[in-house]
């Protein structure tokens, strides 16, 4: 099976999240390990006990059809004839163990790094989100103390109308 530089240069593009997982398809691991999608899932039907769902789980049809209108390239139909399986950074892992192969090992460095890089960036926006959050809480507490203080300067700079007694020396 030939392999798409694209592909095999940048992988995140084919992580997709899927029942809350970060996971790659059968189809585009098999891609990137070289071997066929029917190869790949022979070799994981072999060492099941090696897959718990937590590594690999296959799509519902709905989910498949789901990830079919995210990923433009699967719009050919012979990519569905059967349920995809879904791997996770770890399922994706053992599955180059098993497969052992020169490509297969280089290519599971690959795969991690990109689940590293996205989790890096999730982990990002969550800490960018709490400061965020923060600076918000910030500027409302801010917002309160100076409404306090324009109302007293407000207040001082109202003339009174209460007669003002003179201080000092006047003969009034």
């Amino acid at each position: 099976m030939s392999k798409s530089p694209a592909l095999i240069h940048d992988s995140s593009q084919y992580i997709i999240t899927v029942r809350g997982q970060t996971i790659i398809l059968d189809l585009y691991l098999s891609q990137l390990y070289g071997v066929p999608t029917k190869v790949l899932n022979q070799a994981v039907k072999r060492n099941q006990s090696r897959f718990p769902q937590e590594f690999m789980f296959q799509l519902s049809k709905e989910e498949a059809i789901d990830v079919r209108s995210q990923i433009v390239t699967l719009q050919n139909k012979r990519h569905f004839r059967y349920l995809p399986y879904a791997f996770t950074e770890h399922g994706a892992l053992m599955a180059a163990n098993i497969l052992n192969s020169p490509q297969a090992i280089k290519m599971s460095v690959a795969i991690v790094q990109a689940f590293v890089r996205l989790r890096r960036l999730t982990l990002s926006v969550e800490e960018i989100s709490k400061r965020v959050n923060t600076l918000e809480y910030g500027l409302q507490q801010h917002d309160e103390e100076l409404k306090e203080v324009f109302a007293v300067i407000q207040e001082l700079m109202t003339p009174s109308n209460s007669s003002s007694k003179k201080i000092g020396f006047c003969k009034d």
